[in-house]
């Protein structure tokens, strides 16, 4: 747990790997980090799925794929991994600012 590639956002084809008992556990240690761009889960079983995407503290969580970024992805995360989202219309609002006018003019 205190090794840097533990504690470091890393990108590249490389994954730590840390023993876990319980998934209380599990969940705690991938949430105990500034950073939060993306997590990976693997299962079968769909209320273990539910119950830990929800609880991963991370702007985006693949369920038993490793692809989740395209055109239509609002690409981003969390903590120090970054502020709102790019791509996708979710990511167009990012860098939208919304203006009201109302006007009356006399005829």
């Amino acid at each position: 747990k205190d090794m840097q590639i533990y504690r470091e956002e890393t990108f590249g084809p490389v994954a730590p790997v840390m023993p876990f008992d319980t998934e209380d556990e599990v969940i705690a240690q991938a949430n105990d980090s500034e950073y939060g761009l993306a997590a990976y889960l693997f299962t079968n079983d769909h209320d273990r799925a539910n119950r830990v995407s929800n609880a991963l503290e991370y702007g985006m969580v693949a369920l038993n794929c490793v692809k989740i970024t395209g055109a239509p992805v609002p690409f981003g995360g969390v903590k120090q991994s970054g502020l709102g989202r790019e791509g996708s219309r979710h990511g167009l609002e990012e860098f939208t600012e919304l203006k009201y006018v109302c006007a009356a003019f006399k005829q």
